[in-house]
């Protein structure tokens, strides 16, 4: 394919080594040399996304950087036999927007083995509003129901309940008939978390409790955890007996301060829930849930829809706390 111009979301470090971002025409031919070239129509926001477009070397090595963990639309030049052009397509996780430059642009070209076709059920639009933060939280509630917790033995906990991760999980869990308490600092959402189904809504400092106390009266059958920190700690300390626990970010710290007793007292599972490596089969069949026996009808409040050059506020917004459910990025 001739070299051609397209528009993308920019990283760059100054001389001072200052990040800056900004929309900026790029060449085709700067691509990594991968298998599919696809015409995004869709992405969307994720925290690993701001972390990257800030200079975090943790989740970005080297800069000027498109990021975007998220892409769906159309392939437009196949060397794979799996995939011809016009195929619609969802890529998301593995490397793409961390070091190989992802969807915050009308192109990308990536390994025919990140990529997996759209569920028919689905538009391209609505496999965006669930993106990586909706696919985790399915995975996390994928866990929890295989691992036994059932509907009968009591509640789940959701912390970080208005971002990403956290409100789809709200909606699912609710949508499968669980009881649901919510987590959040944000006062003015309360009403937003009650339209996804929340049961109940704890503040920050309700969910934390005391933290010098080895373990807190047993009040959850299973956790979805998005923040890690004193929260996560406190919330394994109030988990029933054999209850599960699942673990997908770190957004209020990476620490654990707890001590084992609720692991070797009350038999407590810990599960760490990783996405952008998630094997391709397993990652297959959580879609095809998310497009049947899962599909999500999502309020309008759920979700936000932007343009490419509105990115670099909402990744402020998003840094800042300013920001709750689904951001939707149209290419």
């Amino acid at each position: 394919m001739k070299d051609t111009t397209y528009m993308a979301l920019v990283v760059r470090p100054d001389h001072k080594n200052e990040f800056h971002r900004a929309v900026e025409q790029c060449h085709l031919a700067n691509l990594p040399d991968n298998e599919l070239l696809i015409r995004v129509h869709y992405s969307s926001l994720n925290y690993k996304d701001a972390l990257s477009a800030t200079g975090n070397r943790g989740v970005t090595r080297k800069y000027p950087h498109t990021p975007g963990i998220d892409a769906a639309g159309i392939v437009s030049h196949s060397t794979s036999d799996q995939f011809r052009p016009g195929d619609q397509v969802i890529c998301s996780g593995y490397d793409l927007g961390m070091n190989t430059s992802g969807g915050f642009a009308e192109y990308i070209r990536v390994p025919a083995s990140w990529v997996l076709a759209k569920p028919d059920s689905l538009s391209l639009f609505e496999t965006m509003q669930i993106g990586t933060a909706g696919f985790t939280a399915a995975q996390c509630v994928d866990k929890l129901i295989t691992l036994g917790v059932t509907k009968s033995q009591g509640t789940i906990l959701v912390t970080g309940a208005t971002g990403g991760v956290g409100s789809i999980a709200v909606a699912l869990l609710s949508q499968l008939g669980y009881n649901v308490t919510a987590v959040t600092g944000k006062e003015s959402e309360h009403p937003f978390l009650k339209q996804l189904g929340a049961a109940t809504i704890l503040n920050r400092k309700q969910a934390t409790g005391k933290t010098s106390a080895a373990m807190h009266k047993e009040r959850w059958a299973g956790v979805v955890d998005t923040v890690g920190g004193d929260i996560l700690a406190s919330a394994i300390k109030a988990t029933k007996y054999n209850g599960i626990v699942t673990c997908c970010g770190n957004a209020a710290s990476g620490n654990l301060p707890l001590t084992v007793y609720p692991f070797i007292l009350r038999g407590v599972h810990l599960i760490g829930i990783d996405s952008a490596n998630c094997l391709l089969q397993k990652r297959k069949a959580i879609w095809q849930k998310l497009a049947h026996s899962w599909h999500l009808a999502l309020p309008e409040s759920s979700y936000k829809t932007i343009k490419l050059d509105q990115v670099s506020q909402a990744i402020d917004d998003m840094l800042t706390g300013r920001t709750k459910g689904r951001i939707v990025i149209k290419l």
